[in-house]
Parts: structure tokens; sequence; C-alpha cells
């Protein structure tokens, strides 16, 4: 009992400084994750004055992430998404979420492994993490500043739907290499080797888990839907949404062994696409439930890191920050202008100036955050990659979330 009371204690903590945290983003006017930053950062400085200890471990935040506060936030993120604009822009999207990503993954690898040029700290594989961790991308503020500039609903839809497919499949990536980098730790030590070694057999296994996903998630999807009209109670299908988000998880991770954060988000898509004509009906209370729940999981993550992150990181690991935001941001935009092209062979064209917008508009948010925290701390370079990562999320909010607006106007889109 003692055990369960000092958990719900530090689960409040860690609420209150996330409320705090939303109060202090609205006194700087400010986006809501850089004010739940600072609360963290401030929370840590007040836990050796009052003695108290959050029990946040390197070891419970990888199950925390996944099997928690990931299938939260990917299904709310795809309720979001209009399903008759996204089938328009589902070609497109699933080009810059499947090769995009590879790609991306693979540029920021190149570069920051030659960028810090010290191969038995920082092998390949270290490198790959890093790729696939910052190939995850959340556009939140500059959806918020187009939505205020009241930019059209394709572009958005574009912008959300890229971000969405790309989140899962970086998730994807970051599982498989994460294996692979165990794996090395298990057998003596991590492979500095090259980074191509057995690409067609990681080709073939991110192709089964990423399509594997797609399955379960619309059978989930279909049967959550047949559920909430059965039921025929709002009350009723808010916990059946609520349950598909963490079932349809649980059923591909744990029982089909393919990808649990795909299943996620393509149940949230089947199941309000097929519930669109009975969403007055049953679903009044289904989106602020969700704004909700995405708003507490986001606030939380930023609160950890806040909470985690130390000066020493900076006075130690600034030079690989460095290498790792201009890896991040070089990367990102290369991707997309060498994906732009292809577009209109599964899709309709995309503008040279949405390119623009999709290429520094893809800041790295709580999905990469989430990722860096469930780094075993076996790993002997985990903390670098850690303060890359957080280097690179800093930098996001600091200058391309506050940028975004200035470039969107300049666009006039």
């Amino acid at each position: 009992m003692e055990s369960v009371t000092t958990l719900v204690g530090q689960g409040l903590y860690m609420a209150a400084a996330a409320v705090a945290g939303l109060g202090l983003a609205r006194l700087l006017r400010s986006d809501n994750t850089l004010g739940c930053l600072i609360a963290g950062v401030l929370a840590g400085m007040l836990l050796p004055v009052i003695d108290y200890d959050t029990g946040i471990r390197a070891e419970n935040l990888h199950q925390l992430v996944f099997f928690v506060i990931l299938p939260v936030l990917i299904f709310e993120s795809a309720w979001q998404i209009e399903p008759q604009v996204l089938k328009r822009w589902l070609g497109p999207i699933l080009l810059f979420a499947t090769l995009g990503v590879v790609i991306c993954a693979l540029i920021i690898a190149l570069l920051t492994y030659y960028g810090i040029g010290h191969p038995a700290g920082f092998p390949w594989v270290a490198a790959l993490l890093t790729g696939a961790i910052l190939a995850a991308t959340d556009p939140v503020a500059v959806v918020t500043r187009m939505r205020e500039s009241g930019t059209g609903e394709d572009l958005l839809t574009l912008v959300e739907g890229e971000s969405l497919f790309n989140d899962a499949a970086a998730i994807v990536l970051f599982t498989l290499v994460l294996g692979v980098a165990s794996h090395s730790v298990m057998e003596g030590g991590a492979s500095t080797g090259e980074p191509l070694a057995g690409a067609g057999t990681i080709a073939v296994y991110f192709a089964v888990t990423f399509f594997g996903g797609l399955a379960v998630g619309l059978l989930c999807g279909l049967v959550t839907a047949i559920v909430v009209l059965f039921l025929r109670s709002a009350g009723a299908a808010l916990m059946t949404l609520v349950l598909a988000a963490f079932g349809s998880f649980y059923l591909a991770e744990h029982v089909v062994h393919v990808s649990g954060i795909i299943s996620v988000m393509v149940c949230a898509i089947v199941t309000r696409a097929c519930l669109r004509e009975q969403s007055e009906t049953y679903l009044a209370h289904a989106q602020p439930t969700w704004d909700w729940l995405g708003l507490l999981f986001s606030a939380l993550i930023f609160v950890i890191m806040g909470l985690v992150i130390t000066f020493d990181m900076f006075a130690q690991q600034w030079l690989s920050m460095v290498v790792a935001i201009a890896a991040a941001v070089g990367a990102r935009a290369l991707s997309i202008f060498m994906m732009a092209p292809m577009a209109r062979f599964v899709g309709p064209p995309i503008p040279k100036p949405w390119r623009l917008i999709l290429g520094w508009g893809g800041l790295r948010g709580v999905i990469a955050v989430a990722l860096v925290l469930s780094l075993p701390v076996e790993l002997p370079y985990w903390w670098t990659v850690q303060s890359m990562v957080f280097g690179v999320v800093l930098f996001s909010l600091l200058v391309q979330g506050t940028s975004s607006a200035w470039l969107i106007r300049k666009l006039d889109l």
C-alpha cells in the first residue's frame, strides 16, 4: 500500500509541474512545450530542497513511454486528421513516411558519425539510433500558426498526416535499431562496422513490421467502430476508444509481433472514418477527451525532460549538440526536397512553398524526447545521444518554432 501511495504522490508531483508549465507558457506567451520544459527544470531544482524522489529511473522510462504515453499520443494525433482529405494526400504522405524517413535517418547518421569522429565512443549503431530518433517530427507549433493564418485544409492535412505517419515509421525504425544496439552490448561491445551491414534483412523486417501493423490496425479499427455502434452510448464510446488505443498496441506488439504504434495510428483513422456519420450521436465528447489526454501526456514528457536535463550536457556535449542540430535540419531539408518531386507519381504535386514549410517546419518535439528518454543506460553512448536530441529539441522550440510564423507570412500560404 505504501508503494501505491508513493507512486500516486510522484504522479501528482509531475502532473502539478505540468499544470505549472502550462501556466508559465501562458505568462510567457510561448508554446506549452517550452513552458513545461521550464517547469520541469524548476521542479528538478526543488527536489533537493524538499528532499523528494520523483521515482523517475532510466530503467522504467522505456516501459512508461512505450506502453502508456506513445499509444495515447499517436491515437490522439491520428484522431485529429480528417479522413476524406487524408485519402487525397495518402500517397505523398506514405512516400515521405517510409522512404523519406529512412533517407532522413541515414543522412543524420552519416553526418553525426563523421561529424563527431569518435568510432569508439560514438559507433555506427549510436549514429543510427540518433538518426532514427531525430527522423520523428512534431510540427504542432507550425500547425497552430498555420491555422491562425487561415491556411488551407490540404496543406494542414499534408503537414499533420506526414508528421503522424513519419512518427510511426521512425518509432518502428528506432525499435529495430535499438534491438541491434542492445544485442551488440550483450555480445560484448557496440559494433563499429559498416552501417549497411545486413541492410536487406533490416529492410524486410521493417516492411513486415510496418505493413503488419497496418493490417492489425485496420482490423482493430473496424471492430472498434462496430462495438461503438452496438453500444449506442457516448460514455461507452469513449471507454471503447481508450481501450482501442491501448488494446490495438498490445495486440500488435505482443500477440502478432508487428508494430504497435502503426496499429494504434491506423486504428484511430479507420474508427473515425467509419463513425463520421455518427460523430454527433456517439462521439460528441471524443474530441475534448483526446485533446486533454494528448495535452497531459505531452506536458508530462517535457516535464520529465526538464527533470533530467543538466548543465553538464551543455558544458560537455555542446559540440555534439551543434553537429546534431546541423545534421537534423540539413537531413530533413534534403529528404523533403528529394522526395517532393516524386509525389506527383503517387498523388497531387507538392508546390515549392509547401516544401519549405515541410522542411523548416519539421520540428523535433515530444516523440523525439519520448524515444530518447527510453534509451537503456546499459548503452555506453546513451548520454551522448540524449544530449544531442535534447539540443535539437531546444533548437526546434527556440528557433524553428518562433520563426515559423514569419515563414508562413512570407510564403503567403
